[in-house]
């Protein structure tokens, strides 16, 4: 990989942002606005921002392939690229589209790299908090070009702070997820916008995040980004997260005794 490439593509994220996604921020007319599915909205930005971000990836590697959010909206069989040979792009043009939509904060661009089917690169840009994640799986990860790392401490159980994103979770994980989280210090409802629960594992604002959906392109860089600083991110099974997999369900912790810690606590009946 070449050695400019976390600051290019870095660069081109921000080049959207600044272009295409904070100029329609809190400005959106109602016709910018439609629902791509029951209950799932798409606006004019995420479709100019992954325009934007898609051809300046081609740019920076010709030949490789890009599977953006909307694209798969549009055509679903782009996802069969995610096992292809070479290089394949994930991107997710604004995650936390009903959040920008309703003109709330956080939302986020997002780019994940595989390379012959295997996580290598991630970005997380929040335009609005103005941080930047970037990392490759066998450099580490950088928060605004600095290096980020878990230095390996546990906060006693009753004092770990995570959030918990029960909305879609099975009735019988949600009960016990609920009532699990008595034995923390805090479980969180979410902020609609997976790329800034990954932040905030990587800034030590919270120690853990689970979900039940895991699209790729709102979980590729994520899950690359910690893992990359030294956290985990495996299925409730234990299993390690794979972008192009078909389960559901993904704990992320910075650590791994916070990750068992927090499966105990939460996951295990």
């Amino acid at each position: 990989m070449a050695d400019t490439l976390l600051d290019d593509v870095g660069d081109l994220l921000w080049e959207a942002a600044d272009q295409v996604v904070l100029p329609l921020f809190r400005k959106l007319d109602e016709a910018d606005v439609s629902e791509k599915a029951p209950g799932e909205v798409v606006t004019v930005a995420d479709r100019r921002a992954e325009e934007l971000i898609s051809s300046g990836l081609r740019r920076l590697r010709p030949g490789s392939t890009v599977v953006g959010e909307e694209g798969v909206a549009d055509d679903p069989g782009l996802l069969e690229h995610l096992r292809d040979r070479g290089d394949v792009w994930l991107v997710d043009p604004v995650d936390g589209t009903a959040n920008f939509a309703a003109g709330r904060r956080p939302f986020a661009l997002m780019v994940a790299l595989l390379t012959d089917g295997r996580p290598t690169a991630g970005w997380i840009l929040d335009p609005l908090a103005g941080t930047l994640a970037t990392g490759r799986v066998e450099d580490g990860t950088l928060l605004n070009g600095q290096p980020v790392g878990q230095d390996g401490a546990v906060p006693p159980l009753g004092e770990l702070r995570g959030a918990a994103m029960t909305r879609f979770l099975p009735p019988d994980t949600r009960d016990r997820v609920r009532a699990g989280g008595r034995r923390l210090g805090e479980l969180l409802p979410g902020q609609h916008c997976a790329g800034r629960e990954y932040l905030d594992i990587l800034t030590g604002e919270q120690q853990f995040a689970l979900f039940w959906r895991t699209l790729p392109w709102d979980h590729a860089p994520g899950t690359l980004l910690v893992r990359a600083a030294g956290g985990v991110a495996r299925r409730f099974d234990g299993t390690d997260y794979d972008p192009a997999g078909d389960g559901r369900g993904l704990l992320v912790a910075a650590n791994e005794q916070v990750w068992a810690e927090v499966h105990a606590a939460l996951l295990t009946p």
